[in-house]
């Protein structure tokens, strides 16, 4: 079963008091906890039972502030943010559902209901893409590094230990492995200098992620130790450092007023007076989430740094799968001096078959939605699917001598002559990911697949060596 913290009480700011926040409790809650909170009280004990058996395998938490702040309680279950962080029946396949739920009404022993859960959560591709075959780089001695991603030449992502959980949890995370307390599933590292001497050694390297779980949920002090050295001259090639977070949404008092805020906000601001381009990767999924006091301080206070925020987040069944939520979700952002970057499709792990869109109304949306607005907001690409030879971008449907097809191109590749080559595949309506296309016009194979065979290939030779 999934490790559960216990509920937390640090102290946090939420109400404006003579410019500043005053402080007030954080509380968090995770699956052992729902029966405290409050609003669920209300709801059926059919409904609160589904959660227990979806939460048992999938990662669940969630904190006040959302609750309170971005849940409409008078739309349940169809309110976006409580499809957005509370389990769903439907996360799970009917098979899955009802072993674990037979578990729990018989009262069977942990070992047993663990075994039923692990075998479970491995059958959910744990780590699609090839995330830890391909993308962890090695060692002069050929040991893998944990907690570094080397996917694209540019672009590093780092994971730093401290970092490794959010102030809540998504339900259709794509990194939900990281959450469920099976060290063989996670991805972290806990010394700076690791990540520094690979830095060091890699002057190929222009970005650098900080991603998660959430790096915001560190204390400053630990994002100083990772950060400041990346201002000495042998790092003048890091030109860019990004932070992947969703504290805007789920806990924007993180920049406000916490104990160390005024010290992060201090931090963001020096690394882009020392020539750094600092980018806050902010994961927004609707509108809501950019619709409170706090959240628009939050903004306020990241941009007074000259960091810039950049909007992204995967089409959602039962959360955004509609043109007019994107829509104003880019013009929301724009006005708030927020930079659209990234649609994507929901990737193919965990609860995909509750959450995916298929690829084809998925780019209706993204058509509809960027139609109504300015350029402005048509900064945003997609949809894309992050699939293991890169990002590729479905750009539409159309016809070619009398073939019906999807256009398709790579905004991304493992091999970087491939970005910008469009390529075509069959048209298939239920198509949800990458792997159920097939090339168009009688091609055996994609143009890029010999290639990434072969990169593929080398790359786990190396790792078995």
């Amino acid at each position: 079963m999934a490790q559960h913290a216990e509920t937390v009480v640090n102290q946090w700011p939420l109400h404006a008091v003579d410019g500043g926040y005053e402080m007030v409790p954080f509380k968090v809650y995770t699956q052992r906890d729902l029966d405290k909170i409050e609003p669920l009280q209300k709801l059926s004990e059919a409904m609160r039972f589904e959660m227990k058996v979806v939460s048992s395998v999938l990662p669940f938490r969630v904190n006040q502030y959302v609750i309170d702040e971005l849940i409409d309680w008078n739309n349940i279950p169809a309110d976006p943010i409580f499809q957005l962080t509370f389990p769903q029946r439907g996360m799970l396949s009917p098979e899955h559902f009802d072993t674990i739920a037979k578990l729990l009404e018989e009262g069977a022993d942990k070992a047993t209901l663990n075994a039923a859960v692990n075998e479970i959560r491995l059958a959910l591709n744990p780590h699609p893409a090839d995330q830890m075959e391909m993308n962890m780089p090695l060692d002069d001695e050929g040991n893998r590094l944990d907690g570094i991603q080397h996917k694209y030449r540019e672009t590093v992502l780092f994971f730093p230990s401290q970092g490794q959980t959010c102030h809540s949890y998504c339900t259709f995370c794509f990194r939900w492995a990281q959450f469920v307390g099976d060290k063989e599933l996670r991805i972290a590292a806990s010394e700076a200098s690791t990540l520094h001497n690979y830095l060091q050694s890699h002057t190929e390297v222009t970005d650098l992620l900080f991603t998660g779980g959430d790096p915001m949920v560190m204390k400053t002090h630990h994002l100083k130790a990772y950060l400041e050295p990346l201002l000495e001259p042998e790092f003048a090639h890091i030109q860019t450092i990004r932070i992947g977070t969703k504290a805007l949404t789920f806990w924007p008092h993180r920049f406000l007023g916490a104990e160390d805020a005024g010290e992060l906000i201090d931090l963001l601001t020096r690394m882009v007076q020392a020539g750094k381009h600092v980018a806050v990767m902010a994961h927004y999924n609707h509108w809501k989430e950019l619709d409170t006091e706090a959240a628009r301080a939050a903004i306020r206070a990241i941009r007074s740094t000259g960091a810039v925020i950049r909007a992204q987040g995967p089409l959602i069944a039962h959360i955004n799968d509609d043109p007019d939520v994107w829509a104003k979700m880019w013009k929301m952002q724009v006005k708030l001096g927020i930079v659209p970057y990234y649609m994507f499709v929901e990737r193919d792990t965990g609860a995909r078959g509750y959450f995916e869109v298929p690829l084809e109304r998925a780019w209706q949306i993204y058509r509809e939605a960027i139609q109504q607005v300015s350029g402005l907001a048509r900064t945003a690409r997609g949809p894309s699917m992050s699939a293991s030879p890169g990002k590729v971008e479905v750009q539409g449907v159309t016809e070619i001598n009398g073939e019906k097809v999807f256009v398709l191109r790579f905004i991304q590749g493992r091999n970087p002559d491939w970005i910008q080559r469009p390529f075509f595949a069959k048209y298939n309506p239920e198509a949800t990911w990458l792997h159920h296309l097939e090339p168009a016009f009688g091609e055996a194979k994609f143009f890029f697949e010999d290639e990434y065979e072969a990169i593929r290939h080398d790359r786990l030779d190396a790792i078995q060596a």
